[in-house]
């Protein structure tokens, strides 16, 4: 997985607003400065959570961006996405593709999809409001494996 800063700045900028944007909208200039991000750089991540839905702007002396849907209808998988954050770990598939070997996939193919699916399966299950509520990752960690590998009942000598 290539994690740029597009992806977790596009996170960080909507927790930032899930939290601080209760009151009405908030112009980008506040979320920058609290975040420490280049005005001009979140700027050109909010046209692509805009297009996607995730934000609304309001114009005027009062503009600024509000969230699309409350915090906890919006999951970091899906503000990785509008920002166009790749999280696979294959290097064989994404923008910046290349194969695993000449005809075949590699030895480790699959044990980097396995990873790459944890991962968005992980992302999926974490909303923005879990994130400024401060749920602790690993309650979310647990939570998320849970989905991913029901128990299943144990039958002795069934395998």
């Amino acid at each position: 997985m290539d994690l740029n800063t597009r992806g977790r700045y596009a996170v960080m900028a909507m927790a930032d607003l899930a939290k601080h944007g209760a009151e009405g909208a908030l112009p980008l200039s506040a979320i920058a400065e609290r975040q420490q991000i280049s005005l001009a750089y979140l700027e050109q991540i909010f046209v692509k959570l805009r297009r996607a839905g995730l934000v609304e702007s309001a114009r005027g002396r009062a503009g600024g961006y509000r969230l699309g849907r409350p915090a906890c209808a919006i999951s970091v998988a899906e503000v990785m996405a509008a920002a166009e954050e790749d999280t696979r770990m294959t290097r064989c598939g994404g923008e910046r593709a290349k194969p695993c070997l000449p005809g075949q996939r590699c030895l480790t193919h699959g044990l980097w999809d396995a990873l790459g699916e944890q991962i968005a399966a992980f992302l999926e299950s974490v909303t923005l409001q879990e994130v400024i509520d401060g749920i602790p990752p690993s309650k979310i960690a647990s939570r998320s494996l849970a989905r991913a590998f029901p128990q299943q009942p144990f039958a002795p000598g069934a395998e």
